[in-house]
Formats: structure tokens, C-alpha cells, sequence
């Protein structure tokens, strides 16, 4: 199993290195798939191994001055409720029904969960190429005021805590609607930092609802390590405009399958 999980790790840990795309997206539906994990431990699992995968990002980010912690609580102050929401109801769920029907229930989340990643991975790229940067709207305290930042946080909250989708790219891809004239490091810094206030609470709600393997959380670590470094290094020689469209692709095909 570690050795398996390791594979799996390096794989997901190559491709996030390589597209900056969040790994639950990927190594969820992996974890069905290969059968290393029933749909809702592949949640947990995934969560736990996410959430220490962004803390070491988190740290990096806020290093580089790439976090803004006005918008991070903002986003907060939505998800956290959302995640604890999220949590209420999975617990809700398992009381009332019977594993195969839980786990029904978590796929077809998920394949949606894979649709609207896709769909924001696109997104991102056409609002980057297309949005005209005079529109003079950053991240500041008069823009942060209002519903929009945390709305988003909470729809996104539920999400992850149900599928452990949806923590990098729809966020990402909202706030360069929201904010067209920020820097996008400050962005996905600040993104990365909220996701581990977010993704944190609903680990341990899964650890909680008994939904965590952490032998396969120890396998994931050891090879998806190696894997982000080695995908960041080879990033610069692949172009990204081939790539993302790729894995969109790919995300959409697997998410339209799972429902």
C-alpha cells in the first residue's frame, strides 16, 4: 500500500508541479480508481494530504510577500462556516444511509466538483488573455467590503468538504473576476494560505467522522514530494497554453463519466 500510494503521490505530485492545478481534482478520482480507497476515505484522505501539501506552499507564499491576509480572512469568514456546514451534513448523510448509497452520493458530487474545475481552468486562461487590465480593481479594503469574497468562500467550503474539489482553481478563478488588476501571485498566495485555514477544518472533520486513512496520507507524502519539485523544474520547458487545456479536458471527461 505506501509503495502504490507513493506512485500515486509522485504522479499527482509531478502534474500539480508541472500546471499548478490543486491535487484534489486529481487525486481523488485516483484513489477510486486504483482502488487504494471507498469514495469517501478518498475524500479525507485526499483533504489530510492537501492540507499539509499547502501549508508548506502557504509558508513559501507568505515568505515572498504573495499573501493577503485582509482577503484570506475574508474568504474565510465564508468557507469555514461553509466547511463546518459541509461537515454537518456528510455526518447527517452517513447517520441516515447506508455506505454504498454515501458513497453514490460522494461520485456524483465529485464528477460535478471535476466539471466546474474544468470549466474554471479554461476560464482562468481566457479572463488572463482576455480581460482588459485597465480595469483598475484590486484587493483592497473598499473592495473587500460587501458579499461577493465571502459567498464564495462558503459555496467553495461546502464543495471541498463534500468532494475535496474546488480549493485552487474556482477560487483563483472568481477572485480574477473580482479583482482583475491584482497581481496574480497575490492571488494564488493568498489563495494557497486560505486554503489551509479552509481544507484544516475540514480534514479534521473528516479525521473526526472516521473518514482518514493515514498510512495512505504517508504513502501520498513520500512520493508526491519529490513529484512537485521535479514538476516544477520541468515546468518551465513545457508550454502552458498545451497543457491546461489537456488537463481541463481530461477533468471534464472524468467528471461527466462519475455522474
Amino acid at each position: 500500500m505506501p509503495w502504490s500510494a507513493a506512485t500515486l503521490g509522485l504522479l499527482v505530485g509531478f502534474l500539480i508541479g508541472l500546471t499548478g492545478m490543486g491535487g484534489g481534482a486529481l487525486m481523488t478520482p485516483l484513489l477510486v480508481w486504483t482502488g487504494s480507497a471507498s469514495p469517501i476515505v478518498a475524500v479525507g484522505t485526499d483533504l489530510v494530504w492537501n492540507a499539509l501539501t499547502k501549508t508548506v506552499g502557504a509558508v513559501v507564499h507568505h515568505r515572498h510577500n504573495n499573501v493577503n491576509l485582509r482577503l484570506v480572512w475574508r474568504l474565510a469568514s465564508g468557507s469555514v462556516p461553509g466547511a463546518l456546514l459541509g461537515l454537518y451534513l456528510l455526518g447527517l448523510i452517513k447517520q441516515s444511509a447506508r455506505a454504498d448509497t454515501v458513497d453514490h452520493f460522494i461520485l456524483r458530487l465529485l464528477g460535478g466538483a471535476l466539471i466546474l474545475v474544468a470549466a474554471g481552468i479554461i476560464s482562468k486562461g481566457l479572463i488572463q488573455r482576455h480581460l482588459p487590465s485597465v480595469v483598475a480593481r484590486t484587493v483592497n479594503d473598499e473592495n473587500l467590503t460587501g458579499w461577493r469574497v465571502p459567498v464564495l468562500g462558503f459555496v467553495v467550503g461546502v464543495l471541498v468538504t463534500l468532494t475535496s474539489v474546488g480549493s485552487g482553481s474556482l477560487i483563483v478563478t472568481v477572485l480574477l473576476l473580482l479583482f482583475p488588476a491584482e497581481r496574480l501571485s497575490r492571488l494564488v498566495g493568498s489563495d494557497v494560505f486560505h486554503g489551509v485555514l479552509m481544507v484544516g477544518v475540514a480534514a479534521i472533520g473528516h479525521w473526526r467522522l472516521g473518514d482518514v486513512d493515514l498510512r495512505l496520507v504517508t504513502g501520498l507524502l513520500l512520493g508526491s514530494i519529490p513529484g512537485v519539485w521535479f514538476g516544477s523544474l520541468t515546468a518551465s520547458r513545457i508550454p502552458e497554453g498545451a497543457l491546461r487545456p489537456a488537463v481541463a479536458a481530461l477533468l471534464f471527461v472524468t467528471g461527466v463519466k462519475l455522474i
